[in-house]
């Protein structure tokens, strides 16, 4: 017996007022009502499941409900039958709520910390809920996946470990959360708000709460914010803020065609170039001296189309009637067009750099003072080419050798030539022992080395280098040597040579060891051995080198440690003449090496070459040149160092001597400061030939230099 509902016409209601008591469903007794409806229904239904089939499926299903069927069963045994409205219902029997399952009251904390114990947790009345039992092998699990149809969507109910089958319903509400969608089927989401507040003025206010105390009582914090802000302005710590000035932007839309515009199309377009504008010549009626005159016509026809300055002959005609069509309208037409076409149009980046700023910053010559800048003496006596000079340890004397076959010894301080010693033939080299206790001059003339006691200066001195010289024994047993020292005749031996070392094949270069013992020589000999080292006390020379390296240009000792230099055509070599090895090969971006020097600190070399550049090496830098200068126009001859002074000088064709300034740090951080300081000119360039040998004085800042004129110039 169906009761019926308390609200009587509920089913008459429209759509909209349905909607608006669709909130007041859970109050008072239309919820019990309805409950009652529906429960009344399901029994019905069950039982006629029940009676239809009982041993279907479903059975074990509808009794899983658990609660209604007892429910049911009670109320049949019950003395109140027929008085439904009597019996006390629990309200939590037909809660729908699937947010949580009350069988089991542990509440939401995770169930792994039950694995480890038999049950899973507490019903309502305090006691365990049990695991079931539960011994299915792999092979249990199988069978069912093969058996049970209904095995796809069984799943285990965490909080009380029983399996549950999923209805449609819930098959379906997975199947739409997987695809991303809502829940519910009848949500819309896109449905139109309704806003809260409107426009229109309604009669009640949306809050009708009483207004606080605070709300018409000053706030002390507020007072407190102002007066710190008004001291703030008062002080003048808080300025107002300017007004911006609504100056409105106007952009001009036909400004593509203008390079720096900024809407240009392209930063890097550049607009086509403008045909130039008609002038007087092309008028119809020009002014005669535009006009060409015959001869102008002809020399205008011969000449070639690029090379004419008017592409065209200016006509005179009576009105502009007469003026016919422009025979190469078309040609020029289409030369236009190529123009724009074919013509490359790049803008150049043009970098605006000062040309000072790229000039490295040099110190002023004057403050690099003193260095030679004039000549003070000319040395005149020699009638062909000096081609060698060579100057006292002392800075007394001066030795030069010429191609007249003459050696002079001059006076510095005069440029007196104080003695003259014919040797027959061409001087290649000469050099001054820079020992100060010994007076000795090497001398290279054709295939031998003389070595010479000028006489000069201190008696002592000269009868001192006398006596070292003939103190030597000649040793029990000949040693074979690669030269032959042979002593001097009397009559030579009255003009001051002591001893002639012959050497077989032509002698271009000697050079003393700073000590003044040990000297060597270059020999002209491509192929076989070139480089002899001697030692005129012991009368002993030797060839240092099993083979050669190149065809040899010089050599020098070094300043300080046990080194020797051979300079061949490309490179030098530095040798260890203790342990007998090469230690360092410097490679002098030259083509012909000419000449080469030896800083006195012994750490720099300086090589003059034939293709007028000289290099500067710093031996602790690196084996390529630090600094190569291109100073003079023509072959370097001659380079040199000073021994007290950062100076060296460069001697060349082009008729000049160009002295630098090259500071040398301790600082082994700082690279050694090039700065050229002084052009000296003087010699006249003769044969071809300019400056053929350069010197310094060895204490003042002077330089010597000898020149195919047949003089040597001393600058001061």
């Amino acid at each position: 017996m169906e009761q019926p509902s308390p609200s009587g016409g509920s089913e008459e209601l429209s759509e909209s007022e349905e909607s608006v008591y669709s909130g007041l469903e859970d109050s008072g007794t239309d919820s019990e009502s309805s409950g009652n409806d529906e429960e009344e229904q399901e029994e019905e239904e069950e039982e006629e499941d029940e009676e239809e089939a009982p041993g279907s499926p479903s059975a074990p299903q509808t009794q899983a409900k658990g609660a209604p069927g007892k429910r049911k069963a009670l109320e049949d045994d019950s003395p109140l039958e027929g008085k439904q409205d009597l019996v006390v219902h629990d309200e939590y029997e037909e809660d729908s709520s699937d947010e949580e399952d009350i069988r089991n009251t542990v509440g939401n904390i995770p169930m792994e910390w039950y694995q480890d114990f038999p049950h899973v947790g507490y019903d309502l009345d305090g006691k365990k809920i049990y695991k079931p039992l539960r011994s299915k092998d792999e092979l249990d699990l199988f069978l069912e996946k093969m058996e049970n149809p209904e095995y796809w969507r069984t799943v285990q109910d965490p909080q009380t470990g029983a399996e549950l089958c999923l209805s449609e319903e819930q098959l379906e509400l997975v199947q739409r959360l997987q695809r991303g969608h809502f829940g519910d089927v009848n949500f819309d989401p896109y449905e139109p708000s309704v806003d809260f507040f409107t426009h229109e003025v309604r009669i009640h206010p949306v809050t009708n709460r009483p207004a606080d105390k605070r709300s018409f009582i000053p706030s002390l914090v507020e007072k407190e914010k102002v007066s710190k802000l008004v001291h703030a302005i008062k002080m003048g710590w808080i300025q107002p803020r300017k007004p911006k000035e609504s100056t409105p932007t106007f952009y001009d839309l036909w400004a593509r065609e203008e390079p720096d515009s900024v809407l240009g199309r392209h930063k890097m377009h550049v607009p086509a170039p403008k045909m130039p504008l008609p002038g007087h010549a092309e008028s119809y009626n020009p002014p005669p001296e535009f006009l060409l005159s015959p001869e102008e016509e002809l020399a205008w026809q011969q000449q070639e189309p690029s090379e004419r300055r008017l592409n065209f002959l200016p006509r005179r005609f009576p009105s502009l009637r007469a003026v016919p069509a422009y025979p190469r309208f078309i040609h020029e037409r289409f030369e236009r067009c190529l123009d724009l076409y074919l013509c490359p149009r790049q803008r150049k980046m043009r970098v605006n750099v000062d040309p000072e700023d790229l000039i490295p910053k040099l110190p002023r010559p004057r403050d690099l003072q003193p260095f030679p800048t004039t000549q003070a003496l000319i040395y005149r006596g020699h009638s062909s080419l000096v081609r060698t000079i060579s100057v006292s340890p002392s800075g007394q004397w001066l030795v030069s050798g010429s191609d007249d076959g003459t050696v002079r010894f001059w006076e510095v301080s005069s440029a007196r030539c104080l003695r003259t010693l014919p040797v027959g033939s061409v001087v290649k080299s000469v050099a001054w022992n820079p020992n100060p206790s010994i007076c000795l001059v090497a001398v290279a003339v054709d295939e031998q080395v003389l070595l010479v006691n000028p006489c000069l200066g201190d008696r002592l001195l000269v009868s001192g280098t006398d006596q070292l010289l003939d103190s030597w024994q000649a040793p029990e047993e000949e040693r074979p040597q690669p030269v032959r020292w042979e002593p001097a005749g009397a009559e030579e031996r009255a003009r001051g040579v002591r001893l002639r070392v012959q050497h077989g094949k032509p002698v271009t270069q000697v050079t003393w060891h700073g000590k003044g013992d040990y000297w060597a020589s270059v020999v002209r000999n491509p192929g076989g051995r070139q480089v002899l080292i001697h030692q005129s006390s012991r009368r002993w020379s030797q060839d240092p080198f099993r083979r050669s390296p190149g065809m040899i240009q010089c050599v020098r000792f070094h300043p300080l440690r046990p080194y020797f230099l051979v300079a061949s055509q490309r490179s030098v070599r530095i040798y260890n003449l203790l342990r007998q090895e090469l230690t360092k090969k410097l490679q002098s971006n030259c083509q012909w090496i000419s000449s080469m020097a030896v800083h006195p600190g012994g750490d720099n070399v300086i090589c003059g070459s034939y293709d007028s550049k000289l290099a500067w090496f710093d031996l602790d830098l690196s084996t390529r040149p630090y600094r190569l200068l291109r100073h003079h126009g023509r072959a370097v001859r001659s380079v040199a160092f000073h021994r007290r002074y950062p100076l060296f000088a460069s001697a060349s064709d082009d008729g000049s001597v160009i002295v630098c300034h090259g500071m040398v740090y301790n600082d082994l951080l700082q690279n050694a400061l090039l700065v050229p300081l002084k052009v000296l000119k003087g010699h006249a360039p003769t044969l071809d030939l300019g400056v053929l040998d350069v010197a310094f004085h060895p204490q003042q800042p002077w330089i010597f230099s000898s020149g195919a004129d047949g003089t040597v110039r001393l600058y001061t």
